[in-house]
């Protein structure tokens, strides 16, 4: 297998797991005071399901049930095996829970039809399955949902020594899974924290953003974790292809239209890549996988947690928490957002990300001072945290800070306008009876590139990268404000508002808000958690990426009809960028960036209203791409501003 794919598979498996490395004494820790039990647990239609429990060997006292369920796996397989750290961390492993890893249905051990991001069935449905249930009758609701609730009541009634209390926890695709927990929860389930957890495929997680696909992460992923299963197993499946990636800009570009990529590497061995394909746009398909849909009525105490600078799941995270909130007042309902890549809340120091610092552990502090207090309480009756509903950690004055909602109550719309001369400013620009505009030739044989450097697929540093590089490319408009006299804290959402205008008929518009560092700032140095980092990076002048999102043009209307472009003409596009909480610092300056590709990150549009996944290599056109700054036509960004 290509090393560039051994490593994402390495990649997703920390994920997964969730757990911090012990220290060499630690290691044999687990084997010393834990028994492993592996069992077929029966759900109600008679399929069953594979899973590993360890339990505490001090019988003296009753310990709560942690819970996590995976479609990756809960290896090492055998009761001779034993995972060498239980739990979100150490810290509950040494304070004794009851450890249950579940492989989901239809995967690894587990008997049964695995189903991404299986559809939560219709609440009609739910009293339905639960009288055919009790006569014995035929079952018509089987989800996530379900089979978390039936593998608890098995667990109470089959694990001796709990103290019929539940937690639940999972991250990325197992966060998914923490979410359909809470959806009719057995009323064991006490607490559960969904991180960074999947929710939407088509908005804003891991596969499209804003109708978007993100090429390069996906075309790696499911070349793992795709292929078929056709039996339960506990061997790795084998890639749809080996293939080696060195340079990803130019390995994407020759793949050429997605199109390619079934017939030239998958050749029908991932099903779900066909099922994407073969619904680009928002239709019932990705609707039914929108597990917000059915939050509601939730009882367990839920902490949503995530990074603000996680390449794969933020969107979840945000979309978790907010709809939790809305549909579920007086809840007890928290979020927690710190400056973490996709999972290092769980397995770092969280003390910086590339070259930018964080100025603390604040991965250890996490572990410490949050998560391990909300379980313990609720599961084991140690004193409340009092934890706040929104511990979030400002990425530009690194440091906590906590809120009773999220978006804070006191945030402010305040808005910034693109100028002539490349100049960005709070005050609108004047009117002109002449349109004025920036304009720039997108090319989709030369797309911009998402990062500097050579990577094979989406590297997580991308999330605070250098904008330095794309601010020299003729088809990237820059704009940058004066030094700011004072700080200024951005929290919550930013809304692009766009008056664009193309010479084709589609395109992209990606948006990148960046901290500009004063000239004067001091170098950062290389730590053992970014060794990709060179001894120092020069800090001075550095354009700090703080949020980019792409918007997919033909959706600016609306994601279940798309629209082509008027060619020429002036048109409205605006869309909401995932939260910040970035405080723009005193002598630093706010850029911000328009671009119509962002390559191999997100695949290319065409430019041509086409049906992207099935575009031929004669779709791909040049256009001329304008951007409006001027009167009516000023285009602007929306920031939420902290007062």
């Amino acid at each position: 297998m290509n090393r560039a794919f051994r490593r994402l598979g390495f990649l997703v498996a920390l994920a997964v797991v969730g757990a911090v490395t012990l220290h060499t004494e630690d290691q044999n820790y687990a084997r010393a005071h834990y028994t492993k039990y592996e069992y077929l647990v029966p759900m109600r239609d008679g399929t069953r399901l594979f899973t590993s429990v360890y339990v505490p060997k001090d019988q003296s006292q009753t310990y709560p049930i942690m819970l996590t369920r995976t479609p990756y796996n809960v290896g090492p397989y055998g009761t001779d095996n034993d995972k060498t750290s239980l739990g979100p961390s150490d810290l509950f492993m040494k304070d004794g829970f009851i450890f249950v890893y579940q492989d989901v249905r239809g995967a690894w051990m587990s008997e049964g039809q695995f189903v991404d991001i299986r559809p939560i069935c219709a609440d009609e449905a739910r009293p339905m399955a639960k009288a055919a249930k009790a006569s014995g009758g035929q079952l018509g609701c089987i989800d996530e949902s379900t089979d978390t609730y039936d593998t608890i009541e098995w667990l109470l009634k089959n694990v001796p020594n709990h103290n019929s209390r539940v937690g639940m926890w999972g991250i990325s695709y197992p966060g998914y899974y923490t979410s359909a927990g809470t959806v009719a929860a057995h009323p064991a389930l006490k607490a559960a924290s969904p991180q960074a957890p999947v929710t939407e495929w088509f908005m804003g997680d891991d596969i499209h953003h804003n109708g978007a696909f993100f090429l390069s992460s996906q075309f790696g992923f499911f070349n793992l974790f795709g292929t078929m299963r056709p039996q339960p197993t506990s061997r790795p499946r084998l890639p749809a292809t080996d293939v080696s990636i060195k340079d990803g800009y130019r390995f994407y570009l020759e793949m050429g239209p997605l199109s390619n990529v079934n017939a030239k590497y998958y050749k029908n061995q991932v099903p779900f890549w066909n099922e994407v394909m073969a619904h680009p746009n928002y239709d019932a398909f990705w609707r039914a996988r929108d597990v917000r849909r059915h939050l509601s009525g939730i009882k367990p105490a839920v902490m949503t947690v995530g990074g603000w600078f996680d390449a794969e799941d933020l969107f979840g995270a945000l979309a978790v928490y907010k709809t939790l909130e809305k549909n579920n007042p007086g809840a007890s309902n928290r979020l927690v957002m710190g400056p973490w890549f996709h999972g290092g809340w769980a397995r770092s120091s969280g003390e910086g990300l590339g070259p930018v610092r964080f100025s603390s552990k604040t991965g250890n502090f996490y572990r410490e001072q949050i998560e391990f207090p909300f379980f313990v309480h609720l599961l084991k009756d140690r004193p409340d945290p009092t934890l706040p509903d929104a511990y979030v950690f400002d990425t530009g004055r690194d440091e906590w800070r906590t809120f009773d909602a999220w978006p804070p109550k006191t945030i402010t719309t305040q808005s910034i306008y693109l100028q002539a001369n490349g100049h960005l400013s709070f005050d609108a620009p004047r009117g002109d009876a002449k349109p004025a505009y920036d304009e720039y030739i997108s090319d989709p044989a030369r797309p911009v590139p998402f990062t500097a450097d050579i990577v094979p697929g989406m590297n997580r540093e991308y999330m605070v990268a250098d904008q330095r590089f794309a601010s020299t490319r003729t088809d990237v408009l820059t704009y940058q404000s004066d030094v700011l006299a004072e700080d200024l804290t951005v929290a919550g959402p930013i809304r692009p508002r766009l008056v664009v205008s193309t010479s084709g008929t589609d395109s992209d518009w990606v948006v990148k808000l960046i901290d500009v560092y004063p000239d004067s700032y001091p170098d950062a140095q290389a730590t053992p958690e970014s060794p990709a980092t060179q001894p120092s990076t020069t800090m001075g002048g550095y354009q700090q990426l703080v949020r980019g999102e792409p918007m997919r043009g033909r959706f600016r209307n609306s994601y279940e009809k798309p629209e082509a472009f008027e060619p020429n003409k002036p048109t409205t596009v605006e869309y909401v960028m995932p939260d910040v909480f970035h405080t723009f610092r005193r002598g630093h300056r706010i850029m911000v960036q328009i671009q119509s590709s962002w390559f191999p990150l997100v695949d290319r549009n065409p430019q041509k209203f086409v049906d992207i996944y099935s575009a031929a290599a004669a779709d791909f056109q040049k256009a001329t791409e304008r951007v409006y700054r001027s009167g009516a036509q000023a285009s602007r960004i929306e920031l939420s501003v902290l007062r």
